[in-house]
């Protein structure tokens, strides 16, 4: 079973930076590839950032390009999303997924984390 859990979430102010993490198992972690996901309100879900097809290289929005930032840290199983400048129109809820390399889908999601940013 595939358990994704996202934390770091919050109510920040614009221009100031949050760290979300993503914990998954080892299992999972080194099966899949993972990326990052958000709904703000009144909007569909729209992919944020991510790892490329081979799982080498970073993809990112362009709204969030030079803003956010995708790591990963094997020992700890965890992919983060370090997001700076933080605008109001960030403010959404965060979701961590997870997809076969190779494949374009995302199959697995977390439960999501509220980020609020206040202008």
């Amino acid at each position: 079973q595939v358990q994704l859990v996202e934390s770091g979430g919050g109510l920040v102010q614009a221009g100031t930076s949050l760290r979300l993490s993503c914990a998954a198992s080892a299992r999972t972690f080194s099966t899949y590839t993972m990326g990052w996901f958000r709904q703000g309100p009144g909007k569909e879900r729209e992919f944020v950032a991510g790892f490329s097809w081979s799982g080498r290289t970073t993809v990112y929005a362009d709204s969030v390009k030079g803003r956010f930032t995708i790591s990963r840290d094997t020992a700890k199983n965890t992919v983060y999303l370090q997001m700076n400048s933080l605008k109001s129109e960030d403010t959404a809820v965060y979701y961590c997924a997870a997809r076969v390399p190779g494949s374009s889908d995302y199959s697995y999601w977390g439960q999501g984390t509220q980020v609020t940013v206040s202008s």
